[in-house]
Order: C-alpha cells, then sequence, then structure tokens
C-alpha cells in the first residue's frame, strides 16, 4: 500500500486539507484549513503553509475577507520556517527553499528554485525554471517570465514616492523581468522598469531605464555596455 502522509512532532492542519501520496512534513508544520497539496511533497521543519494575510494598520493595501486555499503542486519541496501565503499556487517541481516568503496571490512557475530568504511579495508572477537566489526580493505587482535569473540581493521597488504624497496611490508598480532576463547581485531595478527578454543586468547595478532585448547593462545609472554574448542567450542554450 503506498503511503499517504507521514509526520513529524507537533504538526497542524486545519480542516478539508487535501494530501496527494507520499508527502512528508517535519516537526511543527502548519498547514491551514483548505490547503491542496500535491503528491511526493516534502514540507520542512517549522513552515507554514497557507496563512492568511494581516494587515498593518497603516498599509496601503485595500482590507480583503478570507482568501482562497494555498495550492501546492506535485514534487514540491518547502523548506524549514518557509511561509506561503494563502492564495498562492506553486506549481509542479518547484524549490522553496529554507526562510523564503510567499505572499498571497503569487503564482510559482514549474520548476522554478525559491532560494533561501527570498521574499515574492503580493500579486506577483514567477514563470517556469526561473533561480531566484539568496536573499533576493520581489516587490509587489510584479511579472517575471521564464528562465529568469535573480541573483543574491537584488532589490525591486514599486514606489518612486518612497511612501510620500497621495499622488502615488495611482502609480504603484513593480517591475517586468521578460522571458531569459538576469539581473546580477545587489542590484536594484526602479519602479515599472522593464528588461526584456535576454537583457541583462551588471552587478551592483542600478536600473533607471528599460533594459532592451539582448543588451548589456551596467552602472549607476545602468547603461548598455555590449550586446549580451550569443552562446548565453536563451535561444542558444
Amino acid at each position: 500500500m503506498v503511503q499517504k502522509i507521514s509526520t513529524g512532532q507537533n504538526v497542524v492542519i486545519g480542516e478539508d486539507v487535501e494530501f496527494g501520496l507520499n508527502v512528508t512534513l517535519g516537526h511543527n508544520v502548519v498547514i491551514y484549513d483548505g490547503v491542496k497539496i500535491g503528491n511526493n511533497v516534502i514540507i520542512q521543519d517549522n513552515a507554514v503553509i497557507g496563512k492568511q494575510p494581516t494587515r498593518a494598520k497603516a498599509s496601503i493595501l485595500p482590507e480583503t475577507k478570507k482568501l482562497p486555499p494555498t495550492i501546492i503542486g506535485d514534487g514540491v519541496t518547502v523548506g524549514t520556517s518557509a511561509i506561503i501565503y494563502a492564495n498562492a499556487e506553486i506549481a509542479d517541481d518547484v524549490f522553496v527553499a529554507d526562510l523564503a516568503t510567499i505572499r498571497e496571490r503569487v503564482t510559482i512557475g514549474t520548476k522554478t528554485i525559491v532560494g533561501r530568504g527570498v521574499a515574492v511579495e503580493n500579486d506577483c508572477t514567477v514563470g517556469r525554471n526561473c533561480k531566484l537566489e539568496t536573499n533576493c526580493y520581489i516587490t509587489a505587482y510584479s511579472t517575471i517570465g521564464d528562465y529568469v535569473f535573480i541573483a543574491p540581493y537584488v532589490v525591486t521597488t514599486n514606489d518612486n514616492y518612497m511612501a510620500r504624497t497621495k499622488e502615488r496611490f495611482n502609480h504603484f508598480k513593480g517591475v517586468t523581468i521578460k522571458n531569459g532576463g538576469r539581473v546580477g547581485a545587489n542590484s536594484t531595478i526602479l519602479p515599472g522598469r522593464t528588461i526584456e527578454e535576454d537583457g541583462t543586468v551588471a552587478a551592483a547595478s542600478v536600473v533607471t531605464k528599460d533594459v532592451k532585448s539582448e543588451e548589456l547593462v551596467v552602472g549607476s545609472p545602468a547603461r548598455k555596455l555590449r550586446d549580451v554574448p550569443a552562446d548565453q542567450l536563451l535561444r542558444n542554450q
């Protein structure tokens, strides 16, 4: 007989949670009501799945009623102390590393890696086969395509007004990184900027303007240095 679920100590499972086959839960895992978990899923110690968001009194985000449950696909691994909020959808074979946070209304595509300490804020879409490396920050309302590489400590932003003036409420916009885009370590991308297909940002750059397809930009502010070498383009992999 195929084993359905094995659990560690002090596991809390809410009502109407659905489990596939061969699910392993570590110690102190919390799974909220209605969560759907696929086959061959590993959820490690202290992870929280399906958490409803809590709105700060000073938050600009609208109040929301109870959100739909989280959906976890087949073959997913969720690391120690990771938190995945309600209304997130994690596709098959995604790896979510220790201490990562995936907020509400986020979708993560097949075989993407969400690295240690990564934060993916609310209302983001992340495509297939991406690598979001240690401690990078994906700001709310961002769209990430397929095969995107985001290096450690990259920061994306969505508020040009830095929390001042009422005008900012009309202009919140995350970043867009299209298929094959790459961003080097410690870079910052300003609100609303787009990195086109195979656009590449060198380490420690500040992106103040859109990055065109297949160009490499560098510096603060980032400017084109040269075209991306042909052997690095996504279509040649």
